[in-house]
């Protein structure tokens, strides 16, 4: 590893420990140590997860990266006692137990000597350890946001008197649209779970981190004016905070983290490879998604009338205090016979997959997904159309803006005429992949404008790109101090 001491300066990074924030956000700050070109290394500060299984997935991230060669040293803060009480909403939790960390993060600072800090950058729910910075006036702030445009405009409008007084109320309806810059009037059923008024009091600590984002210096995000430009817009032309302009947005996604394969392809695409080219959908919910046994049985349903190949990957419901799925038990979760029905031409995995080595394969011609924004970028990174089934998170907002204003997936459910929530019925699964895998001429234009998001992604990241050139701005800025942080 370089010594970070031969750097004139070191860009503090404080990741937040799930993996697809923490993991897009070590992957920008590569981008920027390449941009930098040896002017600057790379200090992360590392908080220790809540829990023992993310505290060990951070730990396995943290070993493979400190050992990649580059100028980036890891820091481990001290543990602290997490905050007790009942909490309503995890995003409570997290602020809480966050903020715990603002003395030690404010003494790691203050003993980066003789390598001073140069830039502060949070993720976006490290917000509450902006204000350590403050007291370092020379040190400018900066926001990771690991999500999209859209939904950064919706967090910075969430403080205003107006959307307090309208759309908190309306949270949770079913009739009328909140306002969104940069895009079409957005249905209150798009809008994301996690503001929820089921969630109580989620809409004020996500408005509280929209306000904490107005005084960072800047906020780098993962998106690019490519994929997002009217909301981009939007937001640069103060069109969120009227009459108070949004500090400057860096836009230099896509950032995709791609992990060393292994020599042994996976069982998964192993299977692909004996399938024609574009010839299977994919089936996929994250990290967090699982379904339950009704909508098990709805799905199996609809994928075997479709007449389509399939690549199923399904968990189980997760263990007693955890979040995370675990590995299905297909004879109990499957109806009778499915497996033998649709052997030969579909493959139903109980564990995790490759979810990047999957889209990247040829074989694969459409993705059903939760619509998790690292999920997304990957999908048109290989220009994939995606049918969109969002669970949690800001997931809903995304599966509007990739069918109503991408035009990249087809409509899996009309969620404005919906009475039952996002349960998805045989028929319309069937219809969405018959549709997904060109049947349709909805599906035939996702497919094409995937294919053309999947160049202009590539172009983007490129030399002479949009986010390259705003990489380099954002590094010029850093570098050379030009700019004083907001106040």
């Amino acid at each position: 590893m370089i010594d970070p001491s031969m750097a004139a300066g070191t860009i503090v990074f404080i990741p937040c420990w799930e993996s697809g924030h923490f993991m897009s956000m070590i992957t920008a700050g590569k981008r920027m140590l390449d941009a930098a070109a040896g002017a600057l290394s790379l200090t992360v500060l590392v908080m220790r997860a809540p829990t023992a299984a993310k505290a060990s997935e951070v730990e396995a991230h943290v070993r493979r990266e400190a050992a990649s060669g580059l100028d980036i040293r890891f820091l481990n803060l001290p543990a602290v006692e997490p905050p007790t009480g009942d909490f309503v909403a995890s995003e409570e939790f997290n602020f809480r137990y966050i903020q715990l960390h603002a003395p030690h993060v404010e003494e790691a600072i203050a003993g980066l000597a003789p390598t001073p800090a140069a830039a502060l950058v949070v993720d976006l729910f490290c917000t509450p350890l902006l204000d350590v910075a403050a007291d370092h006036a020379a040190v400018p702030r900066y926001v990771y946001f690991a999500s999209t445009a859209a939904f950064l405009a919706l967090m910075l409008r969430l403080p205003l008197p107006e959307s307090r007084d309208d759309l908190a109320t309306r949270l949770g309806g079913t009739e009328g649209t909140a306002h969104v810059p940069g895009l079409p009037p957005v249905p209150l059923r798009y809008m994301p779970a996690c503001l929820s008024r089921d969630k109580i009091g989620n809409y004020e600590w996500f408005a509280d981190y929209g306000r904490r984002f107005m005084d960072a210096r800047g906020i780098i995000i993962n998106s690019s004016v490519e994929l997002e430009g009217g909301v981009l817009n939007a937001i640069s032309d103060g069109r969120c905070v009227p009459g108070r302009p949004a500090p400057a947005v860096h836009a230099i996604g896509p950032v995709i983290w791609f992990a060393a394969r292994e020599q042994q392809p996976h069982v998964c695409v192993q299977w692909l490879d004996a399938q024609p080219a574009g010839s299977v959908v994919f089936l996929c919910f994250g990290s967090k998604g699982f379904v339950d046994t009704a909508q098990v049985a709805e799905v199996a349903a609809g994928l075997e009338q479709s007449g389509h190949r399939f690549l199923w990957v399904l968990r189980g419901t997760p263990a007693a205090g955890s979040s995370h799925p675990t590995d299905a038990d297909l004879d109990a979760m499957l109806p009778g016979g499915f497996l033998a029905r649709t052997q030969g031409r579909g493959l139903v995995w109980p564990a995790w997959a490759p979810q990047k080595e999957v889209l990247a394969h040829p074989a694969v011609g459409g993705f059903v997904t939760h619509c998790g924004w690292n999920s997304t970028l990957e999908s048109l990174w290989f220009g994939v159309p995606m049918a969109p089934w969002p669970l949690y998170g800001e997931q809903h907002l995304n599966a509007f803006e990739i069918v109503r204003e991408m035009g990249v997936a087809v409509q899996l459910k009309d969620m404005e005429a919906s009475e039952v929530g996002y349960f998805v019925e045989a028929a319309e699964l069937e219809l969405a992949v018959r549709g997904l895998m060109g049947g349709t001429e909805e599906g035939r234009k996702a497919r094409e404008k995937a294919a053309e998001m999947k160049a202009a992604c590539r172009k983007a990241v490129e030399e002479g790109g949009s986010s390259h050139a705003a990489l380099r701005k954002l590094m010029g800025e850093i570098t050379t101090g030009r700019g004083a942080p907001r106040p």
